[in-house]
């Protein structure tokens, strides 16, 4: 706890309505009671200022390694990927663009031949175990049955091919994972229950460490070095990970069922969390997600608490981390922050920084799901009870002209915010961050939240350098700066 400074009162000020906002009633339950919390949730009418869904294939190519990605669009699909990924043709990767011409588009080309003599070259040359049609918005507004061409192709071709349209209709680029993962959710095999004879024969083997034990599925794509790290937390609490999806192999992919557990990693997995629950019949474990240390054990403990497993130790390995992460909070306290919206991480990535002790204005998200994010705003009221500071302003779909207003006038120590703002807003002496930077970084467990802290501290320890250096060269050239009060 700190005490309340200007910028503190600032953000208060901002709670009470000195900005235009609309405020949401929403009933959070905590410890068995329920409390009601006026969430400051605005829903502007600006445009989506994010990287196009079709991007998911930069990391879902390599997270999946026996897979071939096909992104069905036209060349600014292929400019885009080839810009943004840069990877260079004699390189070879997994994924390839179907382009589509004006032929196609008027339908004079038949799709499905086209599209089966890709499928077959593809299969020759790279031999994937799964095929993974990505549709863009020009196969949106065309309506091409891709789902039809597809059931015949893998009958012909004997190898999977799974539909995402991950396309630019969406509202964020890292909803393009959502929609595949969805798409690989109704993939997955389905459970076995153990009958009562098998269950009668691990008693007589005396194999119990199986019996009775809940199947947790995890889902979202982290690096394989985070995924194992999370698989060990809940390990060392008794909780056996049956499986992640996506997971390297098609293969591998976890058994789904009414019987298993499943948690998400990410914010921005909706889609795949509601295709779990109503396709597949799994139990949602609806927790906080594993970013900072206090993230990491509340999801921790949310998933004993479902799987009946008492935790043991997080409080103490949580306040360990929080101790070697000292440096970074002594700079971070008091500092103030505004997160203009890019990658569905804001509310998580907000959390975590109010704990550290910054001031968040606004959290900006280009969209939110209230009932996938439940725990993570009952967990982001608690913190900003526990920190002495309001609530901050949510505004989801934001409208950037109204943003840089706001951002003018609160004067914000960073600004976490799109590539095409990043520089406009350092040519006016504001501190920024790439927010695309958190969705590549290896962000969730406790180990990793140093991670996150360097890279908030880092524009606010260079720009802090590049004042010092200014103020000596004005020191050396025989004349001082004035004082910022004049």
């Amino acid at each position: 706890m700190y005490q309340k400074t200007d910028q503190v009162s600032k953000a208060d000020s901002i709670s009470k309505g000195v900005l235009h906002q609309e405020t949401a009633s929403t009933e959070l339950t905590a410890g068995g009671k329920t409390a009601a919390l006026d969430v400051l949730h605005t829903c502007e009418t600006g445009n989506y200022h994010t990287f196009c869904p079709i991007s998911t294939v930069s990391w879902l190519y390599q997270k999946i390694e026996d897979s071939f990605f096909l992104v069905i669009g036209t060349k600014t699909c292929g400019y885009f990927l080839q810009n943004a990924l840069g990877v260079m043709i004699f390189a070879e990767p997994r994924y390839a663009m179907a382009e589509l011409e004006e032929g196609d588009i008027s339908a004079q080309f038949n799709d499905s031949e086209e599209l089966k003599r890709l499928c077959r070259a593809i299969i020759q040359e790279r031999k994937p175990s799964v095929i993974v049609w990505i549709g863009t918005c020009t196969t949106e507004i065309i309506k091409m049955d891709l789902e039809g061409i597809a059931q015949k192709l893998e009958q012909e071709c004997q190898v999977p091919i799974v539909v995402a349209r991950a396309n630019g209709l969406d509202y964020a680029f890292t909803q393009g994972e959502d929609t595949v993962l969805a798409s690989l959710a109704q993939r997955c095999p389905a459970s076995t229950v153990l009958t009562e004879g098998e269950i009668l024969r691990q008693k007589e083997s005396q194999d119990t460490t199986k019996l009775g034990a809940a199947k947790v599925v995890l889902f979202g794509s982290l690096p394989e070095a985070v995924a194992a790290q999370l698989t060990l937390e809940l390990k060392k609490q008794n909780v056996e990970v049956s499986g992640w999806l996506p997971c390297a192999r098609y293969a591998d992919l976890p058994a789904l069922g009414e019987e298993v557990y499943v948690c998400g990693v990410n914010p921005f997995l909706s889609r795949t969390a509601t295709t779990l629950m109503r396709r597949r019949k799994c139990k949602l474990i609806t927790a906080p997600f594993p970013i900072g240390p206090d993230g990491t054990r509340a999801w921790i403990e949310k998933i004993c608490l479902m799987v009946n497993r008492q935790p043991v130790g997080l409080e103490l390995r949580e306040k360990q981390n929080w101790e070697n992460l000292q440096e970074y909070l002594t700079l971070l306290r008091g500092k103030s922050v505004f997160f203009m919206g890019d990658n569905c991480l804001e509310i998580s990535l907000a959390r975590f920084l109010i704990r550290c002790g910054m001031i968040v204005y606004e959290i900006g998200i280009p969209y939110m799901d209230k009932r996938f994010q439940s725990e993570e705003l009952k967990f982001l009221a608690r913190t900003c009870e526990l920190m002495g500071v309001p609530f901050p302003r949510i505004v989801e779909k934001p409208d950037n002209y109204n943003q840089i207003q706001r951002i003018r006038e609160l004067q914000p120590d960073l600004v976490i915010s799109g590539m095409a703002h990043a520089n406009p807003l350092e040519a006016r002496g504001i501190s920024t961050k790439w927010s695309v930077e958190f969705t590549f970084a290896h962000i969730h467990g406790f180990t990793n939240a140093r991670d996150i802290l360097e890279l908030v501290t880092r524009p606010l320890r260079r720009n802090a350098a590049t004042n010092q250096t200014n103020l000596g060269r004005a020191g050396n050239a025989g004349f001082v700066l004035p004082a910022l009060s004049q």
